[in-house]
Order: C-alpha cells, then sequence, then structure tokens
C-alpha cells in the first residue's frame, strides 16, 4: 500500500514537471494518432450512412421487381386461363365434329396441338417466374432482416450512449453552472470543463473541485468498459507566458489533457487502453476569442465518449 502511495506522488510530481522532449514527441504522435482515428471515425460514419442508403435503394429495387414480377405471373396466369378456355372449347368442338370429314377433323388435331404447345409453353414461364418469384421474396426479406438489424444496433447504441450521458449528467449535478456541460451529438458524449474550474491560469495542476468533478466521472466511465474515452486541451489565444517549462499553447494543452488522463487512469477499473490525451491548442475554439467570455470557453477540457462500432462493421460487411 505504501508502495502505491509512493507510485503516486512519483506520478503528480512527474505530471508537473518539465515536459522532456521524448514526452513531447510521443504526445505529439498520439495526437496525429487521434487526428486519423477521428477521421477514420468520421470516415466510417460516412460509410455507414452511404451504404445504408445504398440499401434502402437496394429494398426499393427489389420491391419493384417483386411487384412487377408479381404483375407478370398474373398475366401469365389470366393468358394461361384464356388459353385453358380456348382449348377446352376447342375440346367440345372437336368432339361435335369428330363424325365430320378427315380434313376438318385434322384442321382441329392441329389447332389443338398448338394449343397445347403454347400451354404448355406457358405453364413452363409461368413456373419459372413464380420461381423466380419465392427467390426475389426470400432475398428481400433477408436484406429486410439485416437492414433492421443494423438499425437495431445503431438504435442501441444510441440509446447506450444517452444513458451513459443521463449517468453522467447526474454524477456531475453538483458542478451545473461551474463550467460544466454534457450533451449528446453523431452517436457521442460531449463533457466540456472550462478551465475555471479545473486550472489555475497558465497551470496545469487541477484543483480540489476539479480533481473531484473527474473523479465522479471517472466513476461512471469504470461502468462503461466498451467506451473509447478522449480527452482533449484546449485553450485561448492569448500567447502563454509562463515559465519555460512549455513551449507555448499547444504544449499547455497537451499537459492539461494528460493531468486529466492521470487522474483517471487512478481508477483501476477504468481500462488505459480506452484513455487517449491530446492538446489542440487555440486551433479548436468554439466562441470567439475577441471577448473575456469567449475566451473563457474556448479554455476548456473536452472529454469525447465514442461507443465501440465493431458489431456495426460486421453487420455492415455481411450485407
Amino acid at each position: 500500500m505504501n508502495f502505491k502511495v509512493v507510485f503516486s506522488a512519483l506520478l503528480i510530481v512527474i505530471a508537473t514537471s518539465c515536459v522532456a522532449p521524448g514526452v513531447y514527441k510521443d504526445l505529439e504522435a498520439r495526437h496525429n494518432t487521434l487526428k486519423e482515428e477521428n477521421k477514420s471515425l468520421m470516415d466510417e460514419n460516412a460509410d455507414m450512412s452511404a451504404k445504408i442508403s445504398q440499401l434502402e435503394t437496394e429494398l426499393s429495387a427489389l420491391k419493384k421487381d417483386y411487384e412487377d414480377t408479381s404483375a407478370k405471373r398474373d398475366k401469365l396466369e389470366n393468358d394461361y386461363n384464356a388459353l385453358k378456355s380456348n382449348y377446352d372449347n376447342l375440346q367440345t368442338s372437336y368432339d361435335a365434329l369428330e363424325k365430320n370429314s378427315s380434313a376438318s377433323i385434322a384442321k382441329n388435331v392441329q389447332q389443338n396441338r398448338e394449343l397445347l404447345a403454347q400451354l404448355e409453353a406457358k405453364e413452363q414461364a409461368l413456373a419459372a417466374e413464380n420461381t423466380r418469384l419465392e427467390e426475389l421474396k426470400k432475398e428481400l426479406q433477408s436484406r429486410s432482416q439485416r437492414v433492421a438489424e443494423l438499425e437495431r444496433v445503431i438504435a442501441q447504441k444510441d440509446a447506450s450512449m444517452h444513458a451513459l450521458k443521463d449517468a453522467i449528467s447526474r454524477a456531475l449535478t453538483d458542478f451545473e453552472g461551474k463550467g460544466l456541460t454534457v450533451e449528446q451529438r453523431n452517436g457521442k458524449v460531449y463533457i466540456s470543463m472550462e478551465n475555471k474550474l479545473l486550472f489555475g491560469s497558465g497551470s496545469w495542476a487541477v484543483g480540489t473541485e476539479g480533481r473531484r468533478a473527474v473523479n465522479q466521472l471517472g466513476t461512471v466511465l469504470s461502468e462503461n468498459p466498451d467506451i473509447a474515452v478522449l480527452i482533449e486541451g484546449h485553450t485561448d489565444n492569448v500567447p502563454y507566458k509562463g515559465s519555460g517549462q512549455l513551449s507555448g499553447n499547444w504544449d499547455l494543452s497537451t499537459k492539461r489533457a494528460t493531468a486529466i488522463v492521470n487522474i483517471l487512469r487512478e481508477n483501476s477499473a477504468i481500462n488505459p487502453e480506452n484513455l487517449t490525451a491530446a492538446g489542440r491548442g487555440e486551433f479548436a475554439p468554439i466562441a470567439s476569442n475577441s471577448t473575456a467570455e469567449g475566451r473563457a470557453k474556448n479554455r476548456r477540457i473536452e472529454v469525447i465518449l465514442t461507443p465501440k462500432l465493431d458489431e456495426i462493421s460486421k453487420l455492415l460487411n455481411e450485407i
């Protein structure tokens, strides 16, 4: 137990000391990786939307093909019934004329043969269309089931993220009106914490109130092991004027994101593989930097929670 306390103290010392070039490069590499992963998620989301649109188009085409085939089958049945009636009439005439001249009988026989040949051809065509109609019906049902399953999984993911958002909102109720917001959009949950709740000016050391908020957030995250957690640090556009420990706003935002990650890692139930820290400096503002209020909103930590999309990707590959 004493070893854990000493180890935690060492982590805090290291976290508040100057960033070595190797560590900075590592953070910069992780940020670049994050950008690629974010782009990949956006591409994957666009790809899923395109595939769902394509599936809906294919379903519409299958439904139209099914309706056209049904109409064609009905026409064949009508033709078949008409030919059958004609054949029956001719058969009756044939019976009545059986005693007539051999020439008349031969003519009726030939007509009967021709009608029988046509009738057989229509029967074969009708059987073929019925077979194709059944195949189309099965394919339509199969596609509909897979699309319904995909929609169910997506709805389930959205419902899970909505429940997660509600759980986080309840856990962080104490911090309402203190620069903390929780919202859900694009299938993700965004927790934004202004720096006034977490850090002093130019500092990356988390204060007591901020640490309490992060710990309460960590408690909820520990109960959701299948959620990817991205912590982004943001600043305003005012140049960093602190000590020489940092090179600028980008460096400061990265240190602040890493400080939040270190607090979350103290919760042993959170999988470190799900955590990513990134600094974005002043390059992703949410308000104008021309006012003090806008700059305060831009100085923030954003925690972005993303569900795993393995199941959705598998369903898309099966369709």
